[in-house]
């Protein structure tokens, strides 16, 4: 029995056993479009292209006819919706041009406060130092915004009691570790701030302070550059040395000595601001510098060897108030509280620095020495002593800058700081919970 074949071509059947051979089959039909590939000959025998060309073609009419309407549409309901929920969306967001930080390229970071109604994303901090005296304040501030914080701190000069309170606070952690030491964390922001501050904690082993200092300050650009966190560096007044300049500004470069005794802290901090400004300008690192000037306020070490600690000290223990030299150098005293707001505002504005944080009151040793005992004692007696090496003899910030750019100036005076101080430094001294009372002659 033959075989029978179905002839598929786009032409006529041939005949039927025309040409056939013996075994009934007829010639096999030449190929259309030989040179072509199977399947580009099969979609053209079958006129695929011309209806994919047709679709398509059908298709670009009816996006072109309704998206004009469609997305006008759109578009007048988001500005509308928009304008009804959100009163400030007419408004630009880019930083003016004239608030541009002349240290570093333009950013378009919008810091400062949020806007009412719009509510504020909650981010991880990073506080090194932050169980010390300023550190401590500083989380109590993160805490109260509604922020997480990672307290690192080796405990050298900071304190446990400072943050026990927040010990049960699901948004704070503390680690007890030395920042020489690398160490990895996820956070948005890093407030550095480990390192001794007062003379006789610095100078007690001015090789490791200088290590804080650099290589600290080293792991902490490190680990900001890995996570891509802001970086904020708490730099200081000694970086001026003994100033020639008076007032000092941030574009003065101080007059250091780089071997003296306190050399590991105030060159200590120079380099620190130097690394801090090449991570920026190689790395690209979110970078600020604040200069802190003398500071005062609840949870200072007592025995720091620092002058309102030292005299404050000295007069509730009925001793003699020290003074070294004449008595005739000045310096300028903030109270923690505003200096924590500069920071603040400093970190979450849109400008590096270096900005001068301190109060612009200025007074002798001897006018301290005063107050002092107006607040605690008028009898206590000043016993004078000989200076301490490279002692600066003049210190006081002018802080323009900071007022212009950040919109920051302190607010509480010497004589209203002053009693606080003593209320902490009177519980923690003697034990005493009546925190109403210091003298009868106290002043606020």
């Amino acid at each position: 029995m033959a075989s029978e074949l179905t002839y598929r071509g786009g032409g006529a059947s041939p005949v039927a056993g025309a040409g056939a051979g013996a075994g009934g089959y007829s010639a096999k039909p030449s190929k259309p479009l030989a040179w072509l590939p199977r399947a580009a000959r099969y979609a053209a025998a079958e006129h695929r292209p011309l209806f994919a060309l047709a679709g398509m073609l059908i298709a670009a009419a009816v996006i072109t006819i309704a998206s004009p309407s469609t997305s006008s549409s759109a578009a007048v309901s988001s500005s509308s919706s928009n304008s009804i929920n959100n009163p400030l969306a007419r408004f630009s967001v880019e930083p003016a041009a004239h608030h541009r930080d002349l240290s570093g390229p333009a950013r378009h970071f919008v810091g400062g406060k949020v806007p009412l109604g719009l509510k504020r994303k909650a981010l991880r901090v990073l506080v090194t130092g932050g169980a010390g005296f300023v550190g401590s304040h500083l989380v109590d501030r993160l805490l109260e915004r509604g922020d997480s914080v990672i307290v690192v701190d080796n405990l050298f000069t900071g304190r446990k009691d400072n943050v026990v309170h927040h010990f049960g606070n699901p948004n704070f952690e503390m680690i007890r570790h030395d920042v020489v030491e690398p160490i990895l964390l996820e956070v948005d922001q890093i407030y550095h701030l480990a390192c001794p501050a007062s003379p006789v904690h610095y100078k007690y082993n001015p090789v490791k302070t200088i290590k804080t200092n650099v290589v600290g300050t080293l792991n902490m650009l490190g680990l900001a550059k890995r996570i891509n966190a802001r970086f904020l560096l708490t730099s200081t007044s000694e970086v001026y040395g003994d100033p020639l300049q008076h007032p000092q500004v941030e574009t003065y470069w101080g007059n250091v000595n780089p071997i003296g005794v306190r050399s590991c802290y105030d060159e200590g901090k120079r380099t620190a601001e130097t690394l801090t400004m090449d991570y920026h300008r190689g790395a690209n690192l979110e970078v600020r510098i604040a200069r802190i000037f003398n500071t005062y306020g609840p949870r200072m070490c007592i025995d720091d060897g620092r002058v309102v600690s030292n005299f404050v000290a000295q007069a509730l223990r009925k001793e003699p108030l020290t003074v070294y030299g004449d008595g005739k150098q000045t310096r300028s005293f903030q109270y923690v509280s505003d200096l924590v707001e500069g920071l603040m505002k400093l970190m979450e504005g849109e400008h590096i620095g270096p900005f001068n944080l301190g109060n612009p009151g200025e007074f002798t040793m001897l006018e301290l020495a005063k107050v002092v005992q107006d607040t605690i004692d008028p009898n206590a007696r000043i016993e004078f002593r000989q200076n301490t090496q490279d002692d600066p003899h003049k210190r006081k910030p002018d802080i323009s800058r900071a007022k212009e750019l950040l919109g920051w100036e302190p607010k509480i005076p010497l004589r209203e700081g002053l009693p606080l101080m003593v209320t902490d430094f009177r519980k923690r001294i003697f034990g005493d919970q009546d925190s109403t009372t210091t003298t009868g002659n106290q002043q606020g």
